[in-house]
């Protein structure tokens, strides 16, 4: 393979007779660049959402996850729950009752998700970093009972973060016939007041839907005693999250699901890898399209090095080594491009990271990040490059294979 790769190197990076094969072959080269380069900033560009995504969400979510398998509620004295306090590598364990129910305030409503939670809550997660307002974070004193409500659900009711008369709270009790005579009867009636502070995730699924308060007010509600919908745990440093998970689901057994924090927003991580992969499959198009301008520059050199081919076959070059020439320069080509585009989408990421270049307004803090984010991973620039080269090998396969058997059959009949 010696002898192709040298003529082929010969022939990529020599002058040409025709000035336009050696401009044909730049214009590939750039092509491919170009494209290679696009491939890996739109990657990385899905990658700094998706990893700016989680941050947002595991401000809100716990490490792991336990729900029931079917229903909505389970039994929190069950025997596989009751063994997880005896799991060496727990540090909180924390019983969250979770539904739907309707505030009313200021004459006006809102269906919210109330979001009962054990007193330790606070070191479950980190809930000091999203909240707003003066007061602090409690959950009941003495007889009354505090809900910490989203912005998004404060701003639908009309009220501050910090309001004097209570929040209503209706809920529909267990009888499965309502009391036309008195609808109210069917219905349970609780008040959350305000411990001062309110929470912003800067996600509607939370901040415009959620109330959180304590696990008795909310069992209480709901008719629920004894009763969880989720059980959030926070490990204690040391082992990793997946061992630990894996471990928890041995012991539940089938009855329980275990979600980390990505499996709790699946469906957003799923989305986002769907559009991550039309994008891919798109850009890979546009990398085909490139393509061609190597096959347009090969199709003028095998023209212009017809009588070469005729002297290396009279010297003794077979018709495989005459085609593995220009199979080589076709893929030289397409290598170079490959190994440019990645430097070039690298540098491209590199300044958008530190200096971020490209910017979503000129108005700072106006959106949740000022510029677009960019994470690299060593994973998805092999995935370009293989690509690049897959594709570039194979848009040159059969064209070069075909026009090297005329030349070689042309020249066997002359």
């Amino acid at each position: 393979m010696a002898f192709p790769f040298y003529i082929a190197k010969r022939y990529l990076f020599s002058k040409k007779s025709h000035a336009a094969i050696n401009i044909i072959s730049g214009v590939s080269v750039c092509g491919v660049a170009i494209a290679t380069a696009a491939l890996v900033c739109i990657l990385s560009v899905f990658n700094g959402f998706q990893d700016m995504v989680a941050g947002l969400f595991t401000a809100f979510d716990a490490e792991l996850k336990i729900v029931p398998t079917e229903g909505k509620y389970m039994n929190v004295d069950s025997e596989q729950l009751q063994n997880l306090h005896k799991y060496p590598f727990i540090a909180v364990y924390t019983e969250v009752v979770e539904d739907n129910a309707l505030l009313m305030a200021n004459n006006r409503q809102v269906m919210a998700t109330i979001m009962g939670v054990d007193d330790n809550f606070e070191s479950l997660i980190d809930i000091k970093d999203i909240l707003h307002g003066d007061g602090i974070f409690e959950l009941h004193a003495d007889v009354l009972d505090y809900g910490v409500s989203g912005i998004g659900v404060l701003q639908q009711l009309g009220l501050p973060v910090e309001y004097l008369q209570p929040i209503q709270v209706y809920a529909p009790t267990g009888d499965e016939h309502i009391d036309m005579a008195d609808p109210s009867e069917s219905f349970n009636l609780e008040e959350l007041y305000s411990p001062g502070v309110g929470f912003e995730v800067r996600q509607n699924k939370y901040d415009g839907h959620y109330v959180i308060t304590n696990i008795g007010f909310a069992r209480r509600l709901f008719e629920k005693e004894g009763k969880a919908t989720a059980i959030e745990l926070k490990l204690k440093p040391g082992k990793s999250i997946s061992s630990v998970k894996s471990d928890i689901t041995t012991m539940l057994g089938e009855g329980y699901r275990v979600m980390d924090r990505y499996e709790q927003q699946e469906s957003t991580f799923q989305i986002m890898e769907i559009e991550k992969l039309i994008s891919y499959i798109f850009l890979t198009f546009i990398l085909v399209v490139a393509c061609f301008n190597i096959i347009g520059s090969l199709s003028m050199l095998i023209i212009e090095k017809k009588e070469d081919a005729v002297t290396l076959s009279n010297l003794g070059a077979d018709n495989r080594q005459i085609r593995s020439i220009f199979m080589l320069e076709g893929r030289m080509i397409a290598l170079i491009g490959a190994v440019a585009g990645i430097v070039i989408g690298l540098t491209l990421c590199l300044v958008q990271q530190h200096f971020g270049v490209i910017r979503f307004g000129n108005q700072e803090g106006a959106y949740i990040i000022d510029a677009y984010p960019v994470s690299v991973r060593a994973l998805d620039i092999l995935l370009v490059f293989l690509t690049v080269i897959a594709v570039g090998f194979l848009s040159v396969w059969y064209p070069v294979r075909s026009m090297t058997n005329d030349v070689v059959e042309e020249n066997r009949l002359t």
